[in-house]
């Protein structure tokens, strides 16, 4: 190694390219498993060892200056070479299952039930499934191991081969039970506060309510108090707590389809928004043949599911 690149050295490049890749001290700091303050430190390091800023520090926002941006590019690039590269090694090894992660609540409802049918078409591929949420990119995959993943998010992955394989639509769903107790519920305008049951994360970086204010804002109405609400980390316990008769969940249809179909939840209003967020497939590193195979079963699965939605959220418009 050369004698500039000294360890001290690469620790200070590899705190500037994570600082630089989210404009955030902090989100780098929970990247690389640290405190802000060290990654403070060590950029600071970095700028006086360099005798120049790389970081204009705002009150609102930390912004590269041309250097730090010039830097920034090189890292990028010099970085997924190597991640590239020792994907490569590492595939010479003797090959195990798929890893595949995904979103914990779309895993338990709408995957895995359809899984069977995956294996019968392609015994041949090993897979393993892995319900997390954590935010996914090119380094964090390629350090874990993760061959491919499905999130519900809004996309812009900019280091990794993403694709939308099926769009969601929201709607209100109660037991019957719930909308037997509340009679006088009829329209959004009867909706309460505390009636509402929440989804506090629907994917990295939204706002705890934003499900809910997505769907009232195109329902044109205000709920005042939404924080009276419950709130849940996850859509399914959302769900849960709508099938045990405690609330109205904002139902993602692909979570609640099956429940309505059964008469165990009720689609309260009829009307069904598009999300902001959709199910995305992501992989790390090159398309390999059994990666492939999933993405285009997925995608085969999410065009079958998104025609059978159609005819059943159209009967309950209709019915509505």
């Amino acid at each position: 190694m050369s004698a500039m690149l000294s360890s001290s050295l690469l620790s200070w490049l590899r705190c500037f390219e994570a600082a630089a890749r989210h404009c955030s001290f902090t989100q780098a700091a929970g990247e690389l498993c640290v405190t802000q303050g060290a990654v403070s430190q060590q950029i600071k390091q970095l700028e006086q060892w360099l005798q120049r800023p790389l970081f204009l520090r705002t009150p609102r926002a930390l912004v590269l200056t041309p250097e730090g941006e010039r830097l920034r590019f090189v890292l990028r690039e010099s970085f997924q070479a190597i991640e590239s590269t020792l994907t490569q090694l590492r595939r010479t090894r003797a090959p195990g299952p798929l890893a595949l992660s995904c979103a914990p609540s779309f895993a338990m409802r709408w995957l895995t039930p359809r899984l069977g049918e995956f294996f019968r078409e392609h015994p041949e591929v090993g897979l393993r499934v892995y319900g997390e949420f954590h935010a996914l990119d090119r380094a964090r995959m390629v350090r874990d191991g993760i061959d491919a993943g499905v999130r519900f998010d809004l996309g812009g992955y900019a280091d990794l081969k993403a694709s939308v394989f099926l769009e969601e639509w929201l709607l209100p769903v109660a037991s019957p039970a719930f909308l037997a107790a509340h009679p006088r519920l009829r329209s959004p305008r009867d909706l309460e506060a505390g009636w509402l049951l929440h989804d506090s994360s629907p994917w990295d970086g939204a706002d705890e309510f934003a499900e809910w204010r997505h769907w009232l804002a195109e329902a044109g109405v205000t709920v005042p108090g939404l924080e009276q609400g419950q709130r849940f980390n996850l859509s399914q316990l959302a769900v849960g707590a709508a099938l045990a008769g405690q609330g109205i969940a904002m139902g993602r249809s692909a979570l609640v389809l099956e429940d309505i179909e059964a008469g165990r939840l009720v689609d309260l209003f009829g009307l069904h928004v598009r999300s902001q967020a959709s199910y995305v497939f992501v992989s790390a590193h090159g398309q390999t043949p059994d990666i492939a195979k999933v993405e285009d079963w997925l995608v085969g699965e999410g065009a079958r599911f998104d025609a059978a939605r159609a005819r059943l959220l159209a009967a309950t418009r209709r019915s509505g």
